[in-house]
This record gives structure tokens, C-alpha cells and sequence, in this order.
């Protein structure tokens, strides 16, 4: 009975160990008893600034669209390839001294503005030709999808692309199948690439708090990181019922073995 006991002791232990708490896998909880931080989210959010590599996608209207056809693409091509193979295609890509070339306007150097910037800078260029009346002209300058790569412990793994301005770490994990049972949702990782050099940041998805970092929106380039629990290296269950299930196959296939040793 006394061994029993001890047995009984033991697993319970082991459970409570090996089981992921669920403090552990609920999103947002309010643990600095925040209230409404919308103002300090918006304070926060930065425009993003343009890097080497960075596609843009720009589009030139006028009053008399023929004048300024050059700067846009014909639509010819193959009609399957996707949505992102033609931004590719059709875009224009920083080069590595920071500059997009442009039909008739030569090099633009685009490298730290944001998109807003570029468009004021090509429209100068513009009016500096043979474009003169401003309200002559129309230009819009976007980047072409926000791409990123998730790792780790998320259910879809690899590089993605979100055809928004303003994406959070919540919808890129989201559009990589949300983070698996096993992944640190208390410590994701965002690696994000600056002039100097790649930066690591870590975030709290547990803590509601999370709202107000100002990594909370990601930028085209990041590389998100979940990583595994402590549960996943040990092996066992990420539920009670699982754990137990665990045990007991291991007490049944130690039982079983020292019966059979004993014979």
C-alpha cells in the first residue's frame, strides 16, 4: 500500500511538471493591468523605412495616360504566373547602393525613405521634365507585399507574403498556422535586419503589454522564431491525459520486463 502511494506521489509530481500551464498558452492576458493602450500603440507604430532588396511597386498616372505609359507595365506575360512572381517582375528593386532606376529619370536613391518620401522625391523628378502641371500627375508608390519567414514551432513554416502596409506579429503568425502546442508563446523571437547588422527583439504573446513594444507590428525581412518548450525536449504529453499516457506506457513496459526477467 505504502509503495503504491509512492507511486501515486510520483506521477502526480511528474505531471504537474511536464504539463504546459495555462497561463503558458493563453494570448494577451492582462498582466500589467493595462486598460486601453491604443494611444501608446499608435505613438509607437513607425513608417518603415526602405532597405536594400526591397521591391516597390510604383504607378504614374496623368491626364493623358499615354504621356506617362513608359513608367508603367504593359500587362503582357505569362497570365498564371501568381500575384507575387509579376510584383516581382513588374516592381522595381532597391539595388545594393540603395537606388531603383526609372525610365527617363535615371537612378532615384530610395534607401531610408519611406514610401510617402519616394513619392514626393519622384514627383519632384517629374515636374523637373517635361511633366509640368502637378495636377497633371498621380503617384503612388507601395511596397510590394510584406514578406517575412517564420521558424520554429509554428505550423507553417517558411517565407510568406501579406499584401498589406501594417501587418502584427499576431496576423503573420496567424497566416503561418498559429504556434504549435509545443512553442514558447512567452519568449518569440523577431529578427530584424538593420544597416549595421541583424537585431534580435523578444516578445511576450501572453502579455497584453505586447501591444505597446514597437515590435509588435513586424517589417518586410523579419525572420520570426518561435521556440520549443522544456515539455518537447523532455517528451512528454502537452496535457495531463497525454502525460499520463506517457507514464503509463513506461511503467507497463518496466513491469513487463521485470516479470519476464523473474520467470
Amino acid at each position: 500500500m505504502k509503495r503504491c502511494f509512492i507511486i501515486a506521489i510520483i506521477v502526480i509530481n511528474v505531471v504537474f511538471v511536464s504539463c504546459i500551464p495555462y497561463k503558458d498558452t493563453v494570448y494577451l492576458q492582462n498582466k500589467s493591468n493595462a486598460v486601453d493602450s491604443t494611444q501608446v500603440i499608435v505613438e509607437k507604430q513607425k513608417p518603415y523605412r526602405v532597405q536594400i532588396n526591397d521591391i516597390l511597386n510604383i504607378r504614374i498616372k496623368a491626364a493623358k495616360q499615354e504621356t506617362v505609359s513608359i513608367f508603367n507595365p504593359i500587362g503582357e506575360g505569362d497570365l498564371n504566373v501568381g500575384s507575387q512572381e509579376r510584383a516581382y517582375f513588374d516592381g522595381f528593386t532597391v539595388n545594393l547602393h540603395g537606388n531603383i532606376l526609372l525610365p527617363k529619370l535615371g537612378e532615384i536613391n530610395v534607401l531610408g525613405f519611406t514610401v510617402d518620401e519616394i513619392k514626393q522625391i519622384i514627383e519632384k523628378k517629374l515636374l523637373e521634365t517635361e511633366y509640368k502641371a502637378a495636377n497633371d500627375i498621380f503617384v503612388t508608390v507601395k511596397l510590394t507585399g510584406l514578406q517575412y519567414t517564420a521558424l520554429g514551432e509554428v505550423n507553417n513554416r517558411g517565407i510568406k507574403i501579406i499584401f498589406k502596409e501594417r501587418v502584427n506579429i499576431f496576423e503573420a503568425l496567424a497566416s503561418s498556422g498559429d504556434i504549435l502546442d509545443t512553442g514558447n508563446k512567452k519568449d518569440v523571437l523577431i529578427i530584424r535586419q538593420f544597416p549595421q547588422g541583424q537585431k534580435i527583439f523578444h516578445l511576450d504573446l501572453t502579455d497584453a503589454a505586447v501591444m505597446n513594444s514597437p515590435y509588435y507590428y513586424i517589417q518586410p525581412n523579419d525572420m520570426i522564431y518561435v521556440k520549443p518548450i522544456r515539455q518537447k525536449s523532455i517528451g512528454t504529453g502537452t496535457t495531463a491525459f497525454q502525460t499520463i499516457g506517457s507514464i503509463a506506457t513506461v511503467i507497463t513496459l518496466i513491469t513487463t520486463t521485470v516479470i519476464l526477467i523473474n520467470r
